[in-house]
């Protein structure tokens, strides 16, 4: 399986950590990641790290030569995480003048698993409409909404529990968090 992360500047760098851990444990999984500067600002000061020499395949976001901007090439999804409003509105709307905004519409035109966690609130009736505009079109909108039921104790906890719900909804099995049940 091939999978695209688009790490954009809004709050949230800690989701996309624990998404390229998780994945580079994988070895069934490749994974291509690509930042806008924002994004690369923001994951150095919430995790200290420099997502370009964190260990992925890194691609700058206005290198077009990379495979994934174009439909025929065989990746099956791509996760925005976090996603800015911005992000999600020039996605919304088509502008696709870099090279994150491209894949997702790639994506969509394609019918692949876009899936966008936005870190933002509160929400607008314009961020509300584009997310409406983009869940028509076949965008999953998987907001950054931790859930308490497993008991987190730290952070990373918290994040992950989001994360999880991501791997969820590419069908990636995974035991990163306890399953909410009925019966304990």
């Amino acid at each position: 399986m091939k999978l695209v992360l688009g790490v954009t500047g809004a709050t949230g760098a800690l989701y996309a950590k624990i998404f390229i851990d998780y994945i580079q444990n994988r070895e069934d999984i490749e994974l291509s990641v690509v930042s806008t500067m924002n994004g690369l600002r923001i994951f150095s000061d919430e995790v200290d790290a420099d997502l370009r020499e964190y260990g992925v395949n890194y691609y700058d976001d206005n290198d077009f030569d990379v495979p994934f901007v174009s439909g025929s090439a065989p990746y099956h999804g791509m996760v925005v995480m976090p996603c800015s409003m911005g992000m999600l509105g020039r996605i919304a709307h088509g502008v696709s003048h870099d090279v994150i905004s491209r894949t997702a519409d790639v994506m969509l035109k394609e019918k692949r698993p876009l899936i966008l966690v936005p870190r933002e609130t509160p929400l607008s009736s314009i961020h509300l409409k584009n997310m409406l505009t983009l869940s028509d079109a076949g965008a999953i909108i998987l907001p950054a909404m931790p859930s308490f039921y497993s008991e987190p104790k730290t952070m990373e906890d918290l994040a992950t529990t989001v994360v999880s719900r991501v791997l969820d909804q590419l069908n990636i099995h995974h035991d990163l968090t306890d399953r909410w049940c009925l019966e304990k």
